[in-house]
């Protein structure tokens, strides 16, 4: 599968291990920084075009869908 440039949302990745998922999200969108945090994480309210946030359970499995932003 080749970079998809438009990607602004990984809904499949919910229920998957950190590592594949941001693997995932960095050969779909090479032009974004991934961040791996916990669920509940202090975040700042900023909107960035060139990241996505990719939000963990306890397990190290992706809670919530990733998003650009």
């Amino acid at each position: 599968m080749s970079a998809s440039p438009d990607k602004s949302s990984w809904p499949e990745l919910v229920g998957v291990m950190a590592t594949p998922a941001a693997t995932q999200i960095a050969h779909d969108r090479p032009d974004v920084a991934v961040e791996v945090l916990p669920l509940g994480a202090p975040l700042m309210p900023d909107y960035n075009a060139k990241r996505v946030r990719v939000f963990l359970d306890l397990y190290g499995i992706v809670d919530k869908t990733p998003v650009i932003g």
